[in-house]
């Protein structure tokens, strides 16, 4: 058997990240032999290396919280991996989402308790921000004033931005469309969190449709 294109460190190891193919996020860290980036490939499930073991382990095995791995990407070097993947349940040995919880404060680590300190993304960072909003006292809050309003309300200004956003499409500049496009995308997200959606449901929506025509995907739903 030929030996993989990747550069093994001294004790055969490589290191590994583990990103949330939908939304970006870093799940965890962790070392991988050439046996285990093989089982990676052949089984489609994140394996790792135990340097305190010194054993082959496959994520997910023992507590359920498996990890799907749909490619791996090598670095420019060939010496560091990424595991793009589809996490189920936490991927923390703590329980937590993600292993990366912690925060830089100057000379100190922190762990703050405000998911919108700690989320990795601008969409995870925007969706805690409008869930917090659900919870405002605050009169002069744009988004509370949604929520209050309900349904109604939202779906109104998700119709009256989109519609916003295909005249600019038409005819207007392409900061106009930016801007019309944020909007929308701003909105949208108000409603799924009104209806306690996350939006990483509607990205795996995306990712099912993906290879298949619009054609064919309307045709379906009929």
């Amino acid at each position: 058997m030929s030996s993989l294109p990747i550069k093994f460190d001294a004790n055969g190891l490589v290191p590994v990240v583990v990103q949330d193919d939908l939304t970006g996020e870093v799940r965890m860290f962790a070392f991988a032999t050439e046996a285990a980036v093989r089982a990676t490939i052949e089984t489609g499930r994140a394996t790792f290396f135990s340097r305190s073991r010194g054993e082959l382990w496959e994520k997910g095995s023992t507590s359920g919280n498996t990890i799907g791995v749909h490619r791996v990407l090598v670095d420019c070097d060939a010496d560091c991996l990424v595991y793009s993947a589809d996490p189920q349940g936490p991927s923390c040995h703590t329980g937590a989402p993600s292993c990366f919880f912690q925060v830089l404060d100057g000379e100190a680590l922190v762990e703050p308790r405000d998911p919108q300190v700690t989320a990795q993304t601008l969409f995870a960072r925007l969706e805690a921000t409008l869930e917090a909003r659900k919870h405002s006292t605050g009169t002069s809050s744009y988004t509370k004033s949604l929520y209050d309003a309900g349904g109604p309300r939202i779906g109104a200004k998700i119709r009256e931005e989109a519609d916003e956003l295909s005249l600019a499409v038409e005819a207007e500049t392409d900061d106009r469309v930016v801007s019309e496009a944020a909007d929308v995308l701003y909105h949208v997200i108000v409603g799924l969190r009104w209806r306690s959606i996350p939006l990483r449901r509607v990205l795996a929506e995306l990712a099912r449709r993906e290879g298949t025509s619009g054609h064919q995907e309307k045709a379906a739903r009929r």
